[in-house]
């Protein structure tokens, strides 16, 4: 009897775990048929589901399902669920290496860098080239500090645009900018059911019209045929507001959704119906996120494709008439092994994308990329605050204003996205520049070439004082160039500070003569020798900078001595200095041709100029201070004049070195 029992329960045991088994295997084959066709909301609570129905001692599939759990709550932003999915992953010994990738970039967007930093080092481990893991260490360090020094942008969340459910990509639809459409998967949106892809309503374009007062009106659902049951947003339009191009996701249960851009037509405001944008010839890839340049001429969208590199790029097509050219990749410098998503132009032609493929600070952010005239790509990330630890995207200007709106899905625990808008404060940066003869006065004549790598080419005159004023931009370098007729050009180069709101910039053009000889102050030697001091070079390397300036002029160093000491020996003495002058300017890149060492010993006094006589007022200007005159004097001026006569100076004797060669 004990026997029958004990068979009996044996029994009942192992039918309870083939039931359990079976119905693990059954919930698991629906997880993966919703996951292939993108429907992650749904996996992940059947995948769930599978891994609570799993035994604990079969440690490899309790790690796949936990894995694919948290692989769909990452897809759809429910970044908590996610970790923990994922920690249970690793804690079954899941193999594939990429978990614990993203599972650092999870704690890099919660602020957890330790942590984040331990893990992108397992992953670098078997995978020492993604840059995308790369980045993201980076970003464990200079995102904490991003935070403890912002930009000057000011970042609000617009409660009035937002609802209980994600507002995402928001963008002007209207030369007045009185109107902002965005998309939303709020309540207002079509349709009943939810998706499967999300958990929430398919997401529909609203827009906001502002009233007479400049006051935006309640968020309304776009009508006509724009939107429909199906997943339709991230809107764009045409520089003249007449053509929107949006993206639309359609739903088909039998196989994976793919996004594709579809076209519409304003006449007055109405719609037309949407019409396929035909792109590529290609079914299976996504086609997504469009933006047209500032000129009208180009389509730009979002793809994975073949042929990119990597994840999701950047593309461009060109719009000719109601057809377009062949696609084209923006390439390495835009596109990464990550996702680049969201593009949006401002109307001078920067580009605004987001990426977590770039160095950043975790998730998306946001990216200003811009071209030289070779057409080759620089980008900047925004920083704090404009970019988060979470996704920061889909950011739109007020024309040449620096405001306007983004999205972003800071501070939002069910990982949902909300409108921000941002503005930089206006900043006054003057730069204020002097004009005048080196040991001289004003040059009212005087000329300032301003160039910028903004586009600045400007000829500025100075005033009656030898001054000018120009408003600069903050973050732009600018090139100076000081001119006046019979003097060699003075070149200054600035660049002005992005990070302070208001400054003031004080330049100065001291502008050597041509026809006169031009004393080089603060050269020392060693007593009774031509050896140079070392506090001499700060002069000679002034003077380095302005041969450079000038390539095409040649040069006498004169030195000169005061009357002390027998004749011959102060000429030999001078010539000796002139040469170690010269010597210094050589070793520095000059050519040695450009440079004529002349040693004058006392034969050439100095004569009083102008400021001399104002210094020292028994000096009078015109006078020559030989040994005869000096000797005249009180001894303390004696000295004064002696030390006027030690002096070295430089003479121009020509500028036209290798002009005709």
């Amino acid at each position: 009897m004990k026997t029958a029992r004990y068979t009996y329960c044996l029994y009942s045991l192992l039918v309870g775990l083939l039931l359990t088994s079976c119905g693990a295997e059954s919930i698991l084959r629906k997880a993966d048929q919703s996951y292939a066709l993108g429907e992650y909301n749904e996996a992940a609570a059947l995948y769930k589901k599978a891994y609570s129905k799993t035994e604990a001692k079969d440690k490899a599939k309790r790690a796949e399902r936990a894995f694919k759990t948290a692989e769909c709550y990452r897809r759809i932003n429910m970044n908590a669920k996610a970790m923990a999915a994922y920690r249970n992953a690793i804690r079954y010994n899941y193999p594939d290496s990429v978990m614990y990738k993203h599972m650092a970039d999870l704690q890099l967007q919660k602020g957890e860098y330790k942590a984040a930093v331990q893990n992108y080092d397992i992953y670098l481990e078997y995978n020492p080239t993604d840059t995308t893991a790369i980045n993201g260490k980076k970003a464990c360090t200079t995102a904490p500090q991003w935070k403890k020094n912002p930009t000057r942008y000011i970042v609000k969340k617009e409660t009035f645009f937002n609802s209980r459910r994600s507002e995402y990509s928001p963008v002007y639809g209207s030369e007045d900018f009185g109107q902002l459409f965005f998309t939303s998967t709020r309540d207002k949106a079509l349709g009943e059911d939810k998706s499967l892809i999300t958990g929430v309503k398919a997401p529909d374009i609203f827009f906001s019209t502002k009233d007479e007062k400049g006051k935006w009106q309640k968020p309304e659902p776009l009508e006509g045929e724009v939107n429909s049951e199906y997943e339709d947003g991230a809107c764009a339009f045409t520089p003249d507001y007449k053509t929107m191009y949006f993206t639309r996701c359609l739903v088909d249960g039998e196989a994976p959704r793919s996004a594709q851009i579809y076209k519409s037509t304003r006449s007055d405001a109405t719609w037309s119906a949407p019409t396929l944008c035909e792109l590529a010839n290609d079914t299976i890839s996504s086609f997504a996120h469009p933006a047209v340049s500032p000129d009208g001429a180009w389509l730009y969208f979002v793809s994975d494709m073949s042929g990119g590199m990597g994840g999701l790029d950047i593309w461009r097509i060109a719009i000719t008439g109601e057809e377009f050219g062949g696609v084209e990749n923006l390439g390495a410098a835009i596109n990464t092994q990550g996702n680049e998503m969201f593009p949006t132009f401002r109307p001078n032609g920067d580009l605004y994308f987001s990426s977590n493929g770039h160095h950043g600070m975790g998730g998306l952010d946001i990216y200003c990329a811009t071209q030289d005239e070779e057409n080759r790509w620089s980008i900047t990330n925004l920083q704090a605050p404009v970019n988060s630890a979470n996704d920061d995207f889909g950011m739109t200007f007020e024309g040449e204003l620096t405001r306007g709106y983004f999205s972003s899905n800071r501070g939002d625990a069910r990982g949902w996205d909300h409108i921000y808008s941002f503005y930089l404060p206006e900043t006054v940066h003057n730069l204020t520049g002097w004009v005048y003869e080196k040991d001289g006065y004003e040059l009212t004549e005087g000329t300032v070439y301003l160039i910028g790598n903004d586009g600045t080419n400007e000829k500025l005159s100075v005033k009656t004082d030898g001054s000018f004023t120009k408003r600069i931009t903050p973050g732009v370098s600018y090139v100076m160039l000081g001119s006046c007729k019979g003097f060699l050009n003075y070149k200054q180069e600035l660049t002005a500070d992005s990070t302070v709101e208001d400054r003031e910039y004080v330049l100065q053009f001291p502008l050597s003569s041509i026809t006169k000889p031009v004393l080089i102050e603060n050269i020392f030697y060693k007593f009774d020798s031509a050896e140079l001091t070392d506090s001499s070079t700060v002069a000679l390397d002034e003077l380095v900078r302005l041969l450079t300036d000038n390539p095409g002029t040649v040069i006498e160093l004169g030195a000169h001595c005061d009357y002390k000491g027998r004749d011959e020996y102060n000429e030999r003495l001078s010539q000796r200095r002139a040469e170690s002058v010269v010597n210094y300017l050589i070793s520095q890149g000059i050519e040695a041709d450009r440079l004529v060492p002349k040693g004058y010993g006392e034969s050439t006094p100095k004569t009083v100029t102008r400021r001399m006589a104002e210094k020292y007022t028994f000096m009078k200007e015109g006078d020559a201070l030989t040994e005869e005159y000096i000797l005249t004097l009180p001894e303390e001026q004696q000295e004064i004049c002696n030390a006027e006569n030690r002096r070295t100076e430089f003479r121009v004797l020509r500028t036209t070195y290798r002009l005709y060669e």
